[in-house]
């Protein structure tokens, strides 16, 4: 007998997109299980190994398949993604294997990262305070996009569900540490912003020449450790392609 665990009423749901996609949503907002949800079903669909699929991918609360349509019916395709969804409660499933935790020297505030007092601020905290708390989360990459390489991260405590700013900053380098709506973005290139900017890291996450060009994977976790602006300038001159950044492999 098929099994529903839907969070939300209505969800998990598929669409189709376009010819060649279909969308399988867990909820209409990014909650820690509808993105739990979402990694873990993309790789059961991974593993599937349906012929005819040719990439997928997921969003904040989305799972997406590409797939040739001549080699794999629109029909066929959602039997199965509804078949797979009926198999066992998503909301609750392990994260995949082979995810890594990251951990990654960061400056918060100085001149480097000049925002941090603002959000700190609207979070209700001294700026001390919002280093401690910043520096010992550990945060999910919730999903990969926008720029190539870059990464959403969360959730945080819901003391850092602080909004957008109004206005853009002009620019910020690569490597910003910046925060609103209780998630960190981690930026792959120098870009405008409207988010926080409240640590800098010398992390590149995306290298384009490299063997591989980006560095996370949703799934992997990161905890941006504070530290001083004399010890970062060391650390990114030992080390200025990753900044320090480690990773290792997260085993349960």
């Amino acid at each position: 007998m098929p099994v529903h665990f839907a969070q939300t009423e209505g969800f998990p749901m598929i669409r189709t997109v376009g010819v060649q996609g279909m969308l399988v949503t867990f909820a209409d907002q990014m909650t820690e299980a509808s993105n739990r949800a979402t990694l873990a079903f993309r790789t059961a669909i991974e593993q599937l190994d349906l012929e005819g699929v040719i990439e997928t991918s997921t969003s904040l609360a989305s799972a997406y398949v590409r797939f040739d349509p001549q080699s794999l019916s629109h029909a066929r395709l959602h039997d199965c993604l509804s078949t797979l969804l009926d198999a066992r409660d998503w909301y609750a499933a392990e994260l995949p294997v082979g995810r890594r935790f990251w951990r990654v020297p960061t400056v918060y505030g100085t001149s480097r990262a000049p925002q941090l007092a603002e959000a700190a601020d609207l979070a209700g905290m001294s700026e001390h305070q919002a280093i401690e708390s910043l520096s010992s989360s550990r945060v999910r990459v919730l999903t990969i996009g926008f720029a190539p390489g870059q990464p959403y991260l969360g959730p945080l405590g819901k003391e850092w569900n602080i909004p957008r700013q109004t206005e853009l900053t002009p620019l910020v380098p690569a490597g910003a540490l910046v925060l609103a709506i209780s998630q960190f973005v981690l930026f792959s290139s120098s870009t405008p912003t409207g988010w926080r900017h409240v640590g800098q890291t010398g992390f590149g996450i995306f290298q384009p020449k490299a063997a591989t060009p980006f560095a996370l994977r949703a799934g992997d976790e990161l905890q941006f450790d504070a530290v001083t602006e004399q010890e970062f300038g060391r650390i990114c001159e030992r080390d200025p392609s990753f900044g320090g950044a480690t990773a290792t492999e997260i085993r349960a």
